[in-house]
């Protein structure tokens, strides 16, 4: 089975709601999108520091395991749009950036 790490870099549009923000992405975003088949686990990041121009403050490494890893993300982004309608992003948030990194080795 083919594994991915996928990079998640975001930004909180309000600085006096980051805590908000942590929380709904801990306990809402990260479990939402785990629900989506291949995603296996995520662990998130703060910069130390202050991000500068373009770049997260926050990073979410997600690991995938998956036979189809293209089927696989297009699952997420149909998941992440489900959720979209159904209210359940948060207003704050800001992608800067999203990568999938298909794994190569191993040691």
């Amino acid at each position: 089975m083919a594994k991915a790490t996928v990079l998640v870099f975001t930004n909180c549009a309000d600085p006096a709601r980051e805590k908000e923000f942590n929380d709904w992405y801990d306990n809402t975003h990260v479990p939402d999108v785990l629900e989506t088949p291949g995603f296996k686990s995520c662990i998130r990041y703060e910069m130390i520091g202050d991000p500068g121009p373009g770049q997260g403050k926050f990073l979410a490494i997600y690991e995938v395991e998956s036979d189809d890893l293209a089927s696989t993300m297009a699952g997420l982004q149909q998941r992440v749009a489900e959720l979209a309608a159904q209210g359940r992003i948060i207003d704050s948030i800001r992608l800067v950036s999203f990568t999938p990194w298909r794994e190569l080795s191993r040691r």
